[in-house]
């Protein structure tokens, strides 16, 4: 595995083993890079780090979730959330909730 630096923090730039849903560096930007077309959702990627996700839970932190995906409030099941293109999602435990937040996309992704 060989680590480099970005503006963002260190991220991985070459390796042997790659999750499907990854993330190269610490923007919050998860990557889908999958053999099978298919829809992946917020709780395919919690599950792959091992961490709990639902209505009351974001990682080790608990409080009721709210999600914000593209600006608008999400209603259901944060695990539902479909990982698309460019699409915001944003995470929120307890009141009151945060003003989404910009997201810029680097060239190519």
């Amino acid at each position: 595995m060989q680590s480099q630096q970005s503006p963002s923090g260190p991220y991985i730039a070459a390796g042997t083993c790659f999750y499907w849903l990854h993330t190269h560096a610490a923007d919050g930007i998860i990557h889908i890079e999958s053999p099978v077309q298919r829809t992946y959702t917020l709780g395919d990627f919690f599950d792959e780090w091992g961490q709990p996700l639902g209505p009351a839970r974001v990682g080790p932190a608990a409080g009721r979730v709210a999600v914000l995906y593209d600006g608008q409030v999400y209603r259901g099941n944060p695990r539902d959330v479909p990982l698309t293109a460019h699409a915001r999602i944003q995470l929120d435990i307890g009141t009151p909730l945060i003003a989404p937040q910009p997201v810029t996309f680097s060239a190519g992704l």
